[in-house]
C-alpha cells in the first residue's frame, strides 16, 4: 500500500494484510479475476502466521510437515477493481489436532462497508507424503 494511503485497516479482525489491485490481478474489464482472491487469502494467511513468529519453511525443515489447504468455501459479493486498496483478513475460527479453520475476508473500506469476498478455509497439517498428522503442541498453543 502506498504511503499516505487513505484507507485504514479494519479494526475488528485479528489480522489484516494490505493488498493493492494491479493489472495482473484483473480481467480485460479491470475486475479482479475470481481465482486471484484465493491468492490474496494465501498471502494473508502466510503473513498472519509470520506475524505470530511461525516460519513455515523452518517448520517444514524441522518437522517434515506443513499446512495445506484441504477445503475452501468462498462467497463473491462485490467486485474488486484495478487500483483498489484492499485489506485481506485472517481470523482463526477453529483448531483441531490436525487442522485449522480460518475465516477470511477481502475488504475495500474506501468503496463499501461490506466484504467483497469472504471464505472459510480449512488447513490440514500433513507430512511430506501428504498424510495427516498432529500439529505440534507448541505450534498449536502459539495460535490465538
Amino acid at each position: 500500500m502506498a504511503p499516505g494511503a487513505s484507507a485504514d485497516p479494519p479494526a475488528s479482525p485479528a489480522f489484516a494484510w494490505p493488498v493493492r489491485v494491479y493489472w495482473e490481478d484483473t480481467d480485460a474489464g479491470g475486475v479482479v479475476y475470481y481465482a486471484n482472491y484465493l491468492r490474496f487469502f494465501e498471502r494473508a494467511r502466510s503473513e498472519w502466521l509470520r506475524s505470530l513468529g511461525v516460519d513455515q519453511q523452518a517448520l517444514l525443515q524441522e518437522t517434515g510437515c506443513m499446512f495445506v489447504v484441504s477445503e475452501v468455501h468462498a462467497r463473491y459479493l462485490h467486485s474488486a477493481r484495478l487500483g483498489d486498496e484492499l485489506f485481506v483478513t485472517a481470523t482463526l475460527h477453529e483448531r483441531g489436532r490436525a487442522r485449522l479453520t480460518l475465516h477470511q475476508q477481502v475488504l475495500c473500506p474506501a468503496r463499501t462497508a461490506s466484504a467483497l469476498c469472504e471464505a472459510t478455509i480449512r488447513l490440514g497439517w500433513v507430512d511430506r507424503d501428504g498424510r495427516p498428522t498432529r500439529i505440534p503442541t507448541p505450534l498449536l498453543h502459539s495460535l490465538p
